[in-house]
């Protein structure tokens, strides 16, 4: 009999409700354990969906092929790395997405589209349930379960290592013991960390992260270059956008997929995006992770300045509320809240005339702003020129009527409430 968890939500399977599952498949330790362990304790039949949303160093033709000598009745490969960039990243750069001032939200972007692919094989596969390999602690169930319930009631959901009270040695022992290969040491190529990565950027967990007191150790940097190794000279690159969107780098146009892989390049090359993080999680939990983010490090800033340079100051000062409030709602697992498509449109209208190029300067860990320009820039040089008169739209000798009438209420106020005259 599998450990089942007490069953708190009408999404979740009762043992006999299960015959054929729909997993997510990673071809990691904790899936590939799964993999078997489904078919073992609830004798159902499992067809396996691996998606790539461009994790590096994936050998796609592998993991299927490892899921189905574990016994997979089928196993699904899909490159979702188009749809994630166009439907996932453009809108959290439109609004400048970040949660907790430093995580760029790219596993909370990438579980709903995961969720919702799920979702589809499972249907054409003639599944009853959703099966994913997410822990009871973390943000991932929530947005994984939460999508499955808002687009398919009809299908049910388990999460095994949140109910199987098997440690690591435990999921290595089991492996072992059923010829399911996987890797059991640091020493034998096993990744010493929790790691989940995609186009916009790479987490890890465990070990000495959690260990406050220490210092990033130079093992987790698997993507980004240490600054200190980064080129000694520093490189500017130009960005241009077209209502909000990234289209080209340096004066190349690039589609979506290809301009995020080529920003990540100059930002590992030149040591950009490094993130340690205090996170405080949907589910109660403070936590600590070490993000490397790349493209996201450049993007966001690059985006946010031009966006700053063509909006009047009452537009920005919303939008900065907006864009916390989106981001919030993505961290949070509400990908399919009504609220966020409503301020997707405010998005793409706040954004129609973001168009111009960027210039950043990278240089050991940094991506600084250095050049703007846009046709739409609320920008007149003339203006901000101490030594004109603004050639007419602005006058210098208005301005001490202005600054009377500006600080009255706030004058009045000082005086009666210290009792001067």
């Amino acid at each position: 009999m599998p450990a089942e968890e007490i069953l708190t939500a009408t999404y979740q399977a009762n043992r006999d409700e299960v015959n054929r599952v729909l997993l997510l498949y990673s071809g990691g330790l904790d899936t590939s354990v799964m993999l078997k362990w489904i078919q073992d304790e609830y004798g159902a039949e499992v067809v396996a969906l691996t998606i790539n949303l461009g994790q590096p160093g994936e050998d796609y033709e592998v993991v299927k092929g490892k899921a189905m000598q574990l016994g997979a009745v089928g196993a699904h490969v899909v490159d979702a790395r188009e749809e994630f960039a166009r439907e996932y990243i453009t809108p959290a750069i439109k609004a400048n997405a970040t949660y907790g001032l430093g995580y760029p939200l790219f596993t909370a972007l990438g579980r709903p589209l995961i969720a919702k692919l799920a979702v589809e094989y499972a249907r054409q596969t003639g599944c009853d349930t959703i099966a994913h390999g997410c822990t009871g602690k973390g943000n991932d169930q929530v947005r994984i379960e939460a999508t499955v319930a808002t687009l398919a009631p009809e299908l049910k959901v388990i999460a095994p290592v949140r109910g199987w009270q098997m440690g690591r040695d435990e999921e290595i022992a089991y492996a072992r013991q059923n010829g399911i290969p996987v890797k059991s040491s640091a020493s034998e190529g096993e990744a010493p960390y929790s790691i989940d990565d995609n186009l916009w950027g790479r987490s890890s967990e465990g070990r000495w992260i959690e260990d406050l007191a220490t210092a990033p150790q130079d093992d987790v940097f698997d993507l980004v270059t240490r600054p200190e190794d980064a080129p000694d000279q520093p490189e500017v690159i130009e960005l241009d956008f077209e209502a909000g969107v990234p289209v080209a780098v340096n004066g190349e146009r690039l589609d979506l997929v290809s301009l995020l892989e080529r920003v990540a390049e100059y930002g590992i090359r030149h040591g950009v995006g490094i993130v340690d993080h205090i996170e405080d999680r949907i589910v109660g939990l403070k936590v600590r992770d070490i993000y490397e983010v790349p493209a996201a490090a450049i993007l966001l800033p690059a985006h946010a300045e031009l966006e700053k340079l063509v909006g009047t100051i009452h537009q920005n000062q919303f939008k900065t509320q907006m864009d916390q409030k989106w981001g919030y709602l993505v961290y949070a697992g509400l990908w399919w809240e009504p609220l966020r498509a409503d301020l997707d449109a405010y998005m793409d209208a706040a954004n129609a005339q973001v168009s111009g190029r960027i210039g950043v300067k990278l240089y050991k860990g940094s991506a600084r702003v250095v050049t703007r320009e846009s046709p739409n820039a609320v920008y007149d040089p003339q203006l901000a020129t101490f030594n004109s008169d603004g050639g007419g739209l602005f006058s210098q000798a208005a301005s001490p009527g202005f600054i009377e009438l500006w600080s009255l209420q706030s004058r009045l106020a000082w005086q009666v409430r210290n009792h001067t005259s």
